[in-house]
């Protein structure tokens, strides 16, 4: 099952045990809740409809273990304010506190007699088990008195009821949902699993009358969270919005809440920087921030603040800064900077942080050496550190920190063996040596630790052989990773009751491990959510026990292999992602029987999709096909889609239009108006026989981000009316039957035929005629210069944070590349083989940052455009086989990238015009050569090319051998 990483257990347990010091004015005096008398005034007993609405609060949870033992007292003709959680005050026989909190109770909804009990002041319901049931919409409003509400991770569901809202004397309200954290180094990936929450959609109509509230516990959230809390809410002291799907920056005004002990907003998609006016908050304690998108500059500061006890950053990938010299007399307890760009030095001052408990560096800007200073934090438990620059071996300064639960060196420059002092840290549950360059055997004294729950030692040079049984004693392990190293897994002593015995994973690696056959042991294993067995050598059929539901992990990883048969025709369980790319598998594609987001089954031999396909796929957001022998018409199941944002069919067998119904259906009809709806962001029918236009329904997919459908035969004049779709960054249309004007008769006009965030543009080898005009260049706006906040690769999220990257077939530098991961770094145009004519557009020299152009095979005339001597980042530039003229400008001597330039088979100077060899010739050294009437190679080798690359220039006078052009 999914697990709370150790660092997230450590953390709650120290966040509680602060928050009981430092909060406690926050919770209901003891008094208040406890007292059923006052000085000399005799007991008043509990009133007979207090006791009536408890019992019928009492019926409505199922009979288990747990009530039996939580309801004992609660006796009718017995005094209800002496009962197990119940209390009375005010001497006058109501119940003023109910707490059932965290007893494991279960229900199928709230019993509205609840709401009889209108004098309670402290309500606790949280983490009992409700059913996903929706809170009665009405009732709570009558709990008037209400200073503290829980209801937290009680699997409630649904919106919060609007009677909260009117509840003005709460101090404190927690309605968070439960979640647990599942992550992997490996893969940069995090499953959170988030259970049932209560949804608020309307932030500011739940808390605008709670003025009072100094604690704000939610489980979701909206887009203008910040300035709501900060107007609502003045007297908060801890707020905590974690997993609530919150975006956008923290705002300025949050600075008026000058009070705030905790601040937790994990797990968000929170953007911008964090705000320097955080250090002004004297009586911050816990800062938890970790798990977002937030950026830039951090202020040192932060980290010298004396009253806080847990600074958390972790996984913020674009937040920079450094860590200074640390100061006596502070109270840090956590500190992690981990996955962060975080630069610079550890200081050795880092020994003043006598109290520290968790350390977490694992940023790879850090350098230098690790402060020996760190082996003298006796109370450290945790210690993650990374850094491509920290050489050597593992410090022997670890073997002091006895108390350490958690080892973690990742993406690391150290080496040697794991060495023997690890066996003395007897308390260890985590260790990681992952991406570094350790090596020899892995230890069988590993197997004494038996404590360890995680051990991840991928991507290292370990060797030998491993037998799974290694691992049998160590009960408590539920990660476990040993790819990519030179090691043979094997499972070692073949007996059933040695292979029971091992431990129940949660999540297994054993990627390139050079394993032979399926596992046997996994026939035991009935928790793994995460298995891959990719890069190996497994042949043959996956065995029929590993198809059952209760063995099937939720993510399955078995690309690389030989397989030839997955079982029958549905997958079992419910896989939320199944690769099974690069293998033998053959006959129709398997269908998922449950939710699957991602299916992978890429690079196979299947050959057909099931036509009830549609109906068990409603979930998927990823599908790849592609490489397959799929043939016939696209199926039309595909047109009940409503959520798949990546669909890669390419180089298979199809034939027959693209249905329109891939768009249409989704949405219904789109004469003119573009509706919401249409999910996908990348589509790929690349390498088919795919005929028709292209359906102008597409409009409708206003996410879409790459479209490729090169290589089939598709018939149709430029897609103008694409210029809707705002974020098509990359479109690929060679290789088919496309005619006309690349940009027809009134595309100058002001937003006509305009593409202004496209980075790839390749047509080539279509029927494309006429002339280039001059204004349509200007409007591809994304390559005169960068545009907004841009992502570094065409990306997409699968359901465990995994991302899956476009692969986009292009002719870069005279070779056919597959770009896996299609950079936005690369801006790259190619309009070659059409029947192009005219000169050639100067705009084009405003594409500032255009690396690639390929013109050739055209009817081009004129000179070369001086102004291609402005494009300082171009690397290739082809212009053969046209029937350009005049000199060869002395600009492009300026272009000191560029690598590749061929201006062969023109009418440059007295080049001939017969030519038809397109192979350019291989790049040589660079060196001083002397112009030649005959010849000109070499033209600007010394003329100011500075970054050492050989330039080859190739305008045939003569010396290659002239052949009729085709």
């Amino acid at each position: 099952m999914a697990q709370h990483r150790p660092r997230q257990a450590v953390s709650q347990l120290l966040l509680q045990i602060h928050l009981a010091i430092t909060a406690c004015s926050l919770l209901p005096s003891a008094g208040a809740y406890t007292s059923n008398r006052t000085a000399g005034a005799p007991p008043v007993p509990c009133l007979p409809d207090q006791a009536a609405a408890l019992l019928r609060l009492k019926r409505s949870f199922a009979a288990t273990d747990y009530s039996a033992v939580a309801f004992r007292s609660w006796r009718a003709g017995t005094d209800c304010c002496r009962w197990t959680g119940v209390r009375c005050g005010h001497h006058d026989g109501r119940v003023t506190s109910l707490d059932l909190g965290d007893l494991g109770l279960k229900s199928g909804g709230l019993e509205p007699a609840l709401f009889d009990l209108t004098s309670l002041r402290y309500l606790n319901l949280g983490s009992n088990d409700f059913n996903g049931s929706q809170l009665p919409s009405t009732g709570f409003e009558r709990l008037t008195e209400l200073t503290h509400l829980n209801l937290s991770s009680s699997s409630f569901s649904g919106q919060v009821p609007n009677g909260i809202g009117h509840l003005t004397n709460l101090i404190s309200l927690d309605l968070s949902s439960s979640f647990k954290i599942f992550e992997t180094l490996r893969y940069n990936h995090m499953i959170s699993i988030s259970y049932r929450r209560l949804e608020e959609e309307n932030l500011e109509r739940l808390i605008a009358k709670l003025t009072s509230l100094r604690e704000l516990n939610l489980g979701s959230g909206e887009s203008h969270w910040c300035s709501i809390i900060a107007k609502s809410c003045p007297k908060l002291r801890v707020l905590r919005l974690p997993n609530c799907q919150i975006s956008g920056p923290i705002c300025g005004s949050l600075y008026t809440l000058l009070s705030l002990v905790v601040i937790d907003l994990r797990l968000n998609n929170l953007s911008g920087p964090i705000p320097d006016f955080l250090t002004n908050f004297s009586n911050l304690s816990v800062l938890q921030l970790s798990h977002n998108k937030l950026q830039g500059w951090i202020s040192p500061a932060i980290f010298q603040h004396k009253k806080l006890v847990t600074i958390d950053l972790y996984n913020n990938l674009e937040i920079s800064g450094y860590l200074p010299n640390f100061i006596t007399r502070t109270s840090l307890e956590n500190l992690d900077v981990g996955k962060t760009s975080f630069s610079g030095t550890i200081p050795a001052s880092i020994s003043n942080l006598t109290a520290l408990r968790r350390l977490g560096l694992s940023a790879t800007g850090f350098s230098g050496e690790l402060p020996s200073s760190i082996g003298m934090l006796k109370s450290l438990s945790e210690l993650e550190i990374s850094g491509m620059v920290i050489e050597g071996l593992m410090p022997s300064w670890i073997a002091n920190l006895t108390a350490l639960t958690v080892v973690q060196f990742s993406d690391c420059g150290l080496s040697g063996p794991i060495p023997s002092f690890i066996r003395n840290l007897t308390k260890l549950q985590k260790l990681a040596l992952c991406n570094c360059s350790f090596y020899g055997e892995i230890p069988s004294y590993i197997s004494t630790l038996v404590q360890l729950q995680t051990i991840l030692l991928y991507s290292n040079n370990f060797i030998g052989k491993i037998e799974f049984t290694l691992f049998r004693k160590l009960t408590n392990l539920i990660m476990l990773d040993l790819s990519n190293n030179d090691l043979v897994v094997v499972e070692g002593a073949d007996k059933n009751s040695s292979l029971a015995s091992l431990p129940q994973f949660g999540y297994l690696s054993l990627s390139g491990c050079n394993i032979s056959k399926y596992p046997g042991f996994l026939r035991h294993q009935g928790q793994i959510i995460w298995l891959d067995l990719s890069d190996n050598q497994i042949d043959g059929a996956v065995p029929q026990w590993a198809l059952e539901t209760s063995n099937f992990p939720s993510i399955l990883i078995l690309a690389n292999n030989r397989l030839t048969s997955f079982g029958g025709p549905f997958l079992p369980g419910q896989s939320w992602l199944l690769d099974l790319s690069n293998n033998k598998l053959e006959g129709p594609i398997p269908i998922p029987r449950g939710p699957a987001m991602v299916l992978d089954y890429s690079n196979n031999r299947f050959s057909s999709i099931p036509s009830n396909f549609s109906s068990h796929i409603r979930e998927v957001t990823i599908f790849k096909a592609s490489r397959n022998k799929l043939y016939g018409k696209i199926p039309s199941s595909f047109c009940h889609r409503i959520n798949i944002k990546m669909l890669d069919l390419s180089y298979n067998n199809f034939s027959g239009p693209i249905p329109s119904c891939l768009m249409e259906n989704l949405l219904g009809q789109l004469p003119n108006n573009i509706k919401e709806g249409c999910s996908f962001e990348a589509l790929d029918l690349s390498g088919n026989r795919i005929g028709g236009q292209l359906p102008r329904s597409l409009v409708a997919c206003k996410n879409l981000e790459v479209l490729d459908i090169g290589k089939n035969q598709i018939s149709d004049s430029f897609p103008c009316w694409m210029n809707k779709l705002s974020r098509l960054h990359v479109l690929v249309l060679n290789s088919n039957r496309f005619y006309g004007n690349v940009a027809p008769p009134g595309a100058d006009e002001e937003g006509a035929c305009e593409f202004s965030s496209l980075r790839i543009l390749d047509l080539a080898s279509n029927n494309f005629s006429g002339t280039l005009t001059k204004a349509w260049f200007t409007k591809l706006k994304s390559m005169i210069g960068k545009i907004g906040n841009e992502t570094p690769v065409v990306e997409f999220v699968g359901p465990a944070n995994d991302i899956y990257k476009t692969t986009t077939l292009i002719t870069y530098k005279g070779f056919e590349f597959t770009i896996s991961n299609t950079l936005w770094t690369l801006v790259y145009i190619d309009i070659s083989s059409n029947a192009l004519r005219g000169s050639i557009p100067e705009s084009i020299g405003a594409l500032a940052v255009l690396n690639g152009l390929n013109m050739s095979r055209n009817s081009l005339t004129g000179p070369i455009p001086s102004r291609l001597g402005h494009l300082g980042q171009m690397e290739t530039l082809d212009l053969s086989f046209n029937e350009l003229s005049g000199a060869i400008p002395q600009e492009l001597a300026s272009l000191d990238f560029l690598s590749m330039l061929n201006l062969s088979c023109n009418k440059l100077g007295r080049q001939s015009t017969g030519c038809m060899d397109t192979t350019p010739p291989p790049a040589v050294p660079r060196r001083s050569v002397e112009r030649s009437v005959d010849i000109v190679l070499f033209l600007f080798v010394g003329l100011g090319f500075g970054v050492g690359f050989a330039i080859a220039v190739v305008v045939s006078w003569g010396i290659i051998p002239t052949r009729k052009r085709s």
